[in-house]
């Protein structure tokens, strides 16, 4: 059973048939929004805004909130026969802006016990820009069955993108044995005016008012969020579940899909649009080969929140009048083609019957009936820095450290090779390296332990090659120990990026820019890898001087790269996103286990009410538990394409994390999959505004990935215990299984027993603004 039904279930009476001929005496709260983390109202049913709002909180026990073009806020209950019982108005506070107005809806049965619904609406205006009680009478409401009401919303705000406040919802109760028709007095009104109410149904989203914009559907922006998440641009579920032989977003707003065979289709949600008498239809750029053919098909279902579409209306491109020529052009799906369709509920957009590889630009509602073109907004590409500064001097003899004459040592007779899934060429003295994912790397080590380069800290880094520089170059330090058994191992490395230190045949890096240890050096890594292209390496070597004409450039910000924690005798659990359902599990684990843990939180499902992982969060963080980033669509960070992609993942999810949690800014980041690179790094300092954000990685992998779902679930307790055994203090694990959480006791009380501290990752870095211990 959902949420929703169960806390309506459990209330039925409270408002309903129970107490259907009592006289009231005195009002019913319907919201105080004292539950609000919970999307339930004051009588237990519930409540939200679907997350149509661009932010909403509760802010000093009122709910506040900043709405869009189509933005609404809800509250339902169990059929409350208000007439009957003696309720004759609706009342509420609200500060809304000067000359503001909105819409207030109600929706009531012809009698609590049937399954249809009516809505009829009101005006509300002269908004003062300060605290006002609105009482609207019940007999104001055109239409409506006073005696069996379900529901109230709020939409059609008249000023979008300020705060609007809202409070104290309420059934108002006449005066004893008196007709229930007049309103209370309020001490201060707005204005309210009927207007028509709709047809027999649910409720429809709310119309945008005033202008008219284009809404957006998808602007194809990102490849993690189509086709990892499976969302659209509005958070709605997106996907061509499997069909397809690829699915590829590129650069520029297109996505390109490339069927597998007639049965590929490809699907788009976009919650419950009222399009009536506002959009005429949905258009998109299409580029396809001369005598492709598409079916698109339109789908509505017969109330808003309905799992199933009961409305489906099908036009091929041949119907839609569409002709392809093999160049880009922008196409309109009017609808006006699709008679059966309820325009007041338009739930999904679907595309079937490809004839072969198309690709789409942004899909978007037109508004009225003449196709447009939904604009991508600009964005600024963020320029690479092009300070310099002065080079420094050295007096250290050259060191040459690979020039690939062997592929079974490089030029200090110490290992170098490869991930296994990277592509190496070995030629004569050069090393070809193509790379397909920014994970893989090729390594070559300056020892086989510890080594001292303090004495080349006035020296560069030379790199000769040839090829693609759209790669970064880590110098890694070794842990304390200089032990490659004991975790981490490495310790730590810093990351820079090749193409801001390269000319087009050598690459100069002052091995000052390297921010580690410089006295226990373990090798170079080129790893981060942003292209399928190929790097021809000839000569990696430290020299003491660089060409006169060669600039350096300013060493940037990349922040603190921690596998483990620094605070002595501590230990911490670092939790990624996981399912729901498991999360009251976790939360009485590590209560009983009283321990605090930090989570890591992507931020696009927070969007979505669905999973309810926004209300999940939220009371892990009122238990005391740390909240940290983790992307907004979970890709491999360094692998995004620019500068421009990359912000747009951190930015993204810093503003929802900050909406979501009341302001809250954190400086923690743990990349997805663990990728790793310069870029990436730079561009978080740049994003969280500080120089040193903890870019979070781990020393004790339970390897939940790997054995969870498989046959032997219990290989996650052995690598947990390996871990510990190495001396790992920093975990990563998901609370996707439940075999993973099923174990999540043991982990505990193993790490205990090692007789560290567990706390929070903040507190395990010893940063002072961590709560204390």
């Amino acid at each position: 059973m959902s949420l929703r039904l169960w806390t309506n279930s459990i209330i039925a009476g409270l408002l309903g048939t129970n107490v259907a001929n009592a006289v009231c005496s005195s009002n019913i709260l319907i919201d105080n929004f004292s539950t609000w983390s919970m999307n339930t109202n004051t009588v237990g049913g519930w409540t939200s805004d679907d997350g149509s709002m661009a932010s909403i909180s509760v802010v000093d026990g009122s709910l506040a909130f900043t709405p869009k073009a189509n933005s609404y806020f809800y509250e339902s209950f169990s059929c409350t026969q208000a007439k009957d019982q003696g309720y004759n108005a609706v009342s509420f506070s609200v500060i809304g802006p000067a000359g503001g107005a909105a819409s207030l809806e109600i929706q009531t049965k012809s009698s609590c016990s049937a399954s249809a619904y009516s809505s009829s609406f009101f005006a509300v205006s002269g908004l003062t820009g300060s605290k006002q009680t609105v009482t609207v009478p019940l007999n104001s409401f055109a239409g409506a069955k006073t005696n069996a009401i379900t529901g109230l919303v709020w939409s059609s705000f008249s000023k979008t993108g300020v705060k609007w406040v809202l409070d104290d919802v309420q059934f108002v109760c006449s005066t004893p044995g008196q007709a229930s028709t007049a309103a209370t007095k309020p001490t201060a009104v707005a204005t309210v005016t009927s207007t028509n109410p709709t047809a027999t149904g649910a409720n429809p989203g709310p119309s945008p008012s005033g202008s008219c914009s284009n809404l957006l559907i998808d602007d194809w922006e990102s490849q993690s969020r189509l086709t990892f998440l499976y969302y659209n641009a509005m958070i709605k579920p997106s996907s061509d579940d499997a069909t397809m032989k690829s699915v590829v977003v590129s650069n520029d707003n297109h996505v390109t899909f490339t069927p597998k065979g007639a049965d590929s289709y490809f699907y788009s949600q976009v919650g419950c649009v009222n399009a009536q008498n506002v959009y005429g239809g949905i258009s998109l750029p299409i580029k396809a080969p001369r005598g492709a053919k598409i079916t698109v098909q339109l789908s509505s279902p017969a109330k808003c929140g309905d799992d199933v579409d009961k409305v489906n209306a099908a036009q091929t491109s041949t119907e839609l009048g569409w002709t392809f020529d093999g160049t880009e052009k922008l196409y309109s799906i009017p609808f006006s083609k699709f008679s059966k369709l309820d325009l007041t509920k338009i739930r999904t957009v679907f595309f079937t019957g490809f004839s072969g590889p198309v690709t789409f630009g942004p899909m978007a509602f037109y508004c009225g009936t003449t196709p447009s073109q939904y604009q991508v907004p600009p964005t600024t590409v963020p320029a690479g820095p092009t300070s310099t500064v002065p080079a420094p001097s050295s007096t250290a003899s050259a060191l040459v450290i690979d020039d690939f004459a062997n592929n079974g040592a490089n030029a200090l007779g110490f290992w170098h090779g490869g991930d296994d899934e990277i592509s190496l060429t070995w030629g004569n003295k050069q090393l070809t390296i193509k790379s397909s994912d920014s994970d893989y790397a090729f390594y070559t080590q300056l020892s086989g332990s510890c080594r001292n380069l303090n004495s080349f800290d006035g020296s560069y880094l030379h790199i000769v090659y040839s090829g693609s520089n759209k790669f970064s170059i880590a110098l890694q330090q070794h842990n304390s120990q200089c032990n490659e058994n004991i975790a981490p191992f490495p310790e730590t490395w810093d990351s820079l990026e090749a193409a801001r230190y390269s000319s087009g045949s050598d690459i100069y890096i002052p091995i000052s820019h390297f921010n580690i240890d410089r006295s226990r050096v373990i090798g170079l890594a080129f790893k981060g890898f942003y292209t399928t292209e190929s790097v021809v390496l000839k000569k990696v070597e430290i020299v003491s001087s660089i060409p006169a004409s060669f600039k350096i450039p300013s060493k940037l910000p990349s922040g603190n790269f921690v596998f483990a924690c620094k605070r002595p005798n501590s230990f911490a659990f670092a939790i990624d996103d996981g399912d729901p359902s498991l999360a009251q599990q976790v939360l009485k684990i590590v209560k009983e286990e009283n321990i605090k843990v930090t989570f890591f939180t992507v931020g696009a499902p927070l969007e979505d009410p669905s999973t309810n992982l926004t209300n999940v969060y939220r009371e892990m963080q009122s238990q005391g538990h740390q909240i940290a980033l983790h992307s907004f669509t979970h890709p491999k960070m360094e692998g995004l394409p620019d500068y421009a992609a990359i912000d747009w993942e951190y930015n993204n999810d810093i503003a929802t994390v900050k909406k979501t949690f009341n302001g809250l800014h954190t400086p923690y980041f743990r990349p997805p999959f663990g990728n790793e690179g310069a870029r990436m790094r730079q561009r978080l300092a740049v994003a969280l505004g500080t120089e040193t954000p903890y870019i979070v990685q781990w020393s004790v992998d339970v390897e939940d990935w790997l054995y969870a779902t498989g046959p032997t679930p219990e290989k996650q307790l052995d690598a947990f215990k390996r871990d510990l055994a190495k001396g790992g203090n920093l975990v990563v694990m998901h609370y996707l299984y439940p075999s993973t959480v099923g174990y999540l006791k043991q982990f505990i009380q193993l790490a205990k027993a090692t007789g560290k501290q567990l706390m929070r990752v903040d507190q395990c870095m010893e940063d002072p603004n961590a709560p204390p211990l």
